[in-house]
């Protein structure tokens, strides 16, 4: 076998369809668009269109809201608290905050404020300032000899202080 000898299987690569091309090739004149009209046209689609008839979309009820003060928590339970203290990138003398937490890699943003969620559980005795903090979590922090002090929500930066 040389190298000159390889090649694809037959019918494995399939040249595209140069269409607009006259009416001998089998796909000109229209170019495989049908007849004239909308469909016809570039840029424009009739889409939902149901002939007429009211279309689904507004058949149907409208339903809840967008709440656009909605605060977004960046959320960390105790257990992924825990296993960043026994891997040493949360250093358990020091105040954990949003900072320290983004800095270390356990939480990727800030988002709007830490909530600390009571999944798992805490050996460490831990100094925690969050925005955010469930019943379960500050019971489970302050029976480690911690303590958790929740922040006042983060100001945006669009507002005046």
């Amino acid at each position: 076998m040389k190298l000159s000898d390889i090649a694809d299987n037959a019918g494995s690569r399939k040249k595209r369809m140069r269409i607009g091309r006259g009416i001998g090739s089998g796909k000109g004149k229209t170019g495989g668009r049908g007849g004239k009209g909308q469909t016809a046209r570039s840029g424009v689609r009739i889409n939902g269109f149901e002939g007429g008839q009211m279309p689904l979309h507004r058949r149907l009820p409208k339903r809840g809201f967008n709440n656009i003060f909605r605060v977004e928590f960046a959320e960390i339970n105790l257990d992924r608290l825990q296993d960043a203290i026994d891997a040493g990138s949360i250093d358990a003398n020091t105040t954990v905050n949003a900072e320290s937490l983004v800095k270390s890699g356990v939480v990727r943003r800030a988002k709007g404020g830490v909530r600390l969620l009571g999944r798992g559980e805490i050996k460490a005795k831990l100094t925690v300032e969050v925005h955010g903090a469930s019943k379960s979590a500050i019971a489970a922090v302050e029976k480690a000899g911690g303590t958790v002090k929740i922040l006042a929500p983060k100001k945006d930066e669009g507002e005046a202080a």
